[in-house]
């Protein structure tokens, strides 16, 4: 298959730019943003509201997300989760820490019957993301 990525498209209500932020500390990476500028939005309906607010993000590092306000979003993501999966435990758990920051861990990281290091939270942006951390690959012999 060609190279395909991935990358989740967030909606925010308003704090789209403390919410990358928050992001970009959590996994590294850059983060860039294109402000809204409602004299260039026609007879979009309430242009006004998006005064202030980002029209666009990009968060390019070993994760990729991108992200806007929204004067529809939800309160809540709703039937998404987020999955990251990685082997370097001590990396891995510093991004779930980071995550959990302000949100509401379901899942505490434990070890699973299957082996791996599973946790689930919810962010204080209302993201439901789940982590598995497994073993580094063994190599074939």
């Amino acid at each position: 298959m060609a190279n395909i990525s991935l990358e989740p498209y967030l909606f925010f209500k308003g704090n789209c730019r403390e919410a990358m932020n928050f992001y970009k500390d959590a996994f590294g990476g850059e983060v860039e943003f294109t402000e809204a500028n409602p004299e260039q939005m026609g007879d979009m309906p309430n242009k006004d509201w998006f005064k202030g607010k980002i029209m666009h993000s990009s968060l390019k590092g070993p994760v990729n997300i991108m992200g806007s306000d929204s004067s529809t979003a939800s309160d809540k993501a709703a039937k998404v989760e987020l999955s990251l999966g990685g082997t370097d435990e001590a990396q891995m758990r510093a991004i779930f820490d980071k995550l959990a920051e302000g949100g509401n861990v379901r899942t505490p990281l434990a070890k699973q019957f299957w082996g791996d290091i599973f946790g689930q939270l919810t962010d204080k942006y209302n993201i439901d993301w789940i982590m598995n951390i497994g073993p580094e690959s063994q190599p074939s012999v």
